[in-house]
């Protein structure tokens, strides 16, 4: 297994965009804070908006996320990134504004583009064949550590070398520039596996001739198929957590192991590198077992590297632990993504990456009240091994929910194929929704009734690529 499938005119076009979208996102916390930190109580309200924007994200994500629709995304996303830029635009150009009304602009600037991050998401799975949707999207976690390492330091130069609204109206400005790749791109991507015709665009595959899984009546509804993957999405938070949590409370830590507090940003910028290697590293070939397994595999080292660093008193010991849980974090994450891949049909994968995002977020924020409640009654360290500890309870849910779910289902990486009536093979015989007794085309090549790049379990059959 190789890069040279993601690598295209087309993914490097996504790549922009993408970066031009999701650059505001991580910028906008900390440029919210420099924007009112010389305000009276400027610290506290920087805080609040920076909850504002965070919120927004939360609500905007499935709220906007469900309403995604493969054939029509392009003019919703870039709805939602045109308003997401003017909310910027009014934080930079009335900074002295009501704090309410400052609330508004950041809730809108993060409520309005948050279904995004899940459409782009599913673009890209679209761009590329399906044996290389692991190294999409690992590349994709590549790209998004960058951002996260970058916008720190970009906000914090422009803030006080210059002014502090100007990192809210570049944040405005790359976000209006993300609209001209969104232009650049397949207006319809997701609807040529929606129909059962091919695995990816620009790679020459044939069209079938089946019915899609996007037809209006055929099988759950879109809300009851984001439910039954509850699981993913608790796992996907789980590791969220754990790292917000160390994250937010490292100074604290570093302040209790007598560190200065100032080696904090080297230290995450550590851990970000960390998490591009990590999964650059995952792209790199196929890894045995299945998606859940790896998942909790890679959340419990997560979990160990980071009681490690709680423990750990020396700041090289600190760094290194927290670097490895990075590298092992983006694993872990682009499991969660595979994993939803295969618990959704096609034409869901935008909505319920939206969700993901929002689960995401709403473990990041939930990290942020834990480290908050529990420095107030002890010290760091145990903060720390209690966001551990509540990290490996929605570990082990997430699992048990996979496990009870995933076994029974047509739909995942733990499929087992089984015939059907009338010699029908795959997942139409178990009831999958769109795909018909009747489809000569049968399921989207890759996605349901092979091998796949995952290594899908067959019952019956000798494991083709052994990997299993």
């Amino acid at each position: 297994m190789s890069y040279r499938d993601v690598a295209t005119k087309q993914v490097l076009i996504w790549s922009c965009t993408s970066v031009g979208a999701r650059m505001p996102v991580a910028m906008a916390p900390l440029a919210l804070v420099f924007l009112v930190r010389e305000r009276p109580g400027g610290y506290a309200l920087g805080a609040a908006l920076a909850a504002a924007y965070v919120l927004g994200e939360i609500v905007g994500a499935p709220a906007l996320g469900l309403r995604l629709r493969p054939e029509r995304a392009r003019p919703q996303l870039a709805a939602g990134l045109v308003v997401g830029a003017a909310g910027f635009v009014a934080l930079g150009v009335f900074p002295g504004a009501h704090p309410g009304v400052l609330a508004g602009f950041a809730f809108v600037a993060g409520g309005a583009p948050a279904a995004s991050a899940g459409g782009l998401r599913a673009l890209l799975t679209d761009l590329v064949p399906a044996r290389a949707v692991a190294q999409a999207m690992s590349a994709e976690s590549m790209l998004m550590s960058g951002v996260w390492a970058v916008s720190p330091a970009a906000v914090t130069s422009l803030a006080l070398g210059l002014a502090p609204r100007l990192p809210l109206l570049l944040a405005a400005l790359l976000m209006a520039s993300s609209l001209v790749g969104l232009w650049l791109l397949p207006a319809d991507w997701g609807t040529a596996d929606a129909r059962g015709e091919g695995q990816g665009r620009g790679k020459g595959q044939g069209k079938g001739q089946g019915k899609g899984q996007g037809q209006e009546g055929a099988g759950p509804s879109l809300l009851g198929l984001l439910v039954g993957a509850w699981p993913v999405y608790v796992t996907g938070a789980a590791s969220l957590t754990l790292l917000g949590l160390a994250e937010l409370v490292l100074p604290a830590l570093l302040e209790q192991r007598g560190i200065g507090v100032g080696w904090s940003g080297p230290i995450l910028a550590g851990m970000a590198v960390g998490a591009g290697l990590g999964a650059f590293l995952y792209g790199l070939r196929a890894w045995p077992g299945r998606l859940r397994t790896r998942s909790v595999v890679l959340i419990v080292g997560m979990s160990v590297c980071v009681t490690g660093a709680a423990l750990i008193p020396g700041m090289a010991g600190i760094a290194a632990a927290l670097a490895v849980s990075g590298m092992l974090q983006s694993g872990a994450l682009v499991t969660r993504n595979l994993s939803l891949r295969e618990a959704l049909p096609p034409g869901a994968l935008a909505a319920g990456y939206s969700v993901m995002y929002a689960a995401a977020g709403a473990g990041y924020a939930a990290a942020g009240s834990l480290a908050g409640a529990l420095l107030q009654v002890t010290a760091p360290s145990t903060a720390v091994l209690a966001g551990v500890a509540l990290t490996l309870v929605l570990t082990g849910v997430g699992w048990w929910g996979e496990t009870r779910t995933g076994d029974g289902s047509a739909r995942g990486a733990d499929t087992v194929v089984t015939a059907g009536p009338a010699g029908l093979v795959g997942p139409a015989a178990s009831g999958v929704p769109g795909v018909s007794a009747g489809d000569p085309a049968g399921p989207a090549p890759g996605r349901l009734d092979g091998p796949g790049p995952e290594g899908t379990a067959i019952r019956g059959r000798c494991d083709p690529e052994h990997r299993l």
